[in-house]
């Protein structure tokens, strides 16, 4: 029997912790996990015992981002029309899901947190980082804006554009430094920190705990988040009509999904083609 690709416990009174267990796949997220994850987070939001959910990856990396190899990428959120743009708007239907559910949500990143693994990180209200995660959006190199665009919101002008047109990737310690993450740990004591504070979380009565949150949610919302992600997932759609996306695209089928990512980052030395890398 395959093993499940989430695992589920309860670490500390009033917290649950969902973790993504695809190591062999980087955490990439198929439509199994996102469906398995979005079934758990649904089942703790409703719980009146949880008053915190921890969100954190198996293996070697918290996510490489959506699974480009396994096909299908059915909608988990709701059943959508699959017209142009579907797809991006789906995702940030579910990351918005995230935001609006009442208990809070940290995420726990270490290693590789990229594509769709930082939107995860994104739609989640605590975000804490180990010092040496690598954080980044590669696809805009070749494929894409994001579909959840994130960078400029949280990373400012000039920091978010960086990342927007190099598809660069930031170290932990960089993340919490410009406002991705609240803080950077050393990978060995991440989930000691990320528990702890999760304990600190349980200890506000829930009902107060879901009007905070809803507070920061509202006062983003007032300056224009939710409308300007939404705009990006449209603008998003676009990306793929672009001869330089599509030409990238079908080099999938032709060379294969892994092959295709190592192409486009070797120019760069960096994500697959790092020397640093495994």
């Amino acid at each position: 029997m395959a093993d499940p690709v989430l695992l589920v416990d309860d670490p500390a009174p009033k917290v649950r912790r969902l973790t993504l267990n695809r190591p062999e796949k980087r955490n990439a997220l198929n439509d199994d996990l996102r469906g398995s994850l979005f079934e758990e987070l649904r089942k703790a939001d409703r719980d009146s015992e949880i008053s915190a959910i921890v969100i954190r990856g198996v293996g070697p990396c918290f996510s490489a981002g959506y699974d480009l190899g396994a096909g299908g990428n059915h909608d988990v959120e709701r059943s959508i029309a699959q017209v142009d743009g579907w797809w991006s708007r789906h995702v940030v239907n579910n990351w918005f899901e995230m935001w609006d559910m009442a208990t809070p949500i940290i995420a726990q990143v270490h290693g590789y947190c990229l594509a769709g693994g930082t939107e995860l990180a994104t739609a989640c209200d605590l975000v804490y980082v180990a010092e040496d995660a690598q954080i980044g959006y590669p696809p805009v190199r070749l494929m894409s804006p994001p579909d959840m665009q994130w960078q400029t919101w949280l990373l400012g002008l000039r920091h978010g554009m960086e990342a927007l047109l190099t598809g660069d990737s930031m170290t932990g310690v960089e993340a919490a430094q410009r406002g991705f993450a609240n803080r950077a740990h050393p990978a060995d004591e991440l989930d000691g920190a990320v528990l702890a504070i999760a304990e600190r979380i349980a200890k506000v009565p829930l009902d107060l705990l879901a009007l905070n949150k809803r507070s920061a949610h509202r006062a983003m919302e007032a300056m224009g988040i939710r409308n300007g992600i939404r705009n990006g997932a449209d603008i998003q759609a676009m990306g793929f009509h672009q001869p330089a996306s599509r030409e990238y695209l079908k080099s999938f089928a032709t060379k294969g999904v892994s092959d295709a990512l190592s192409d486009r980052d070797r120019q760069f030395g960096d994500y697959r083609e790092s020397s640093a890398s495994d």
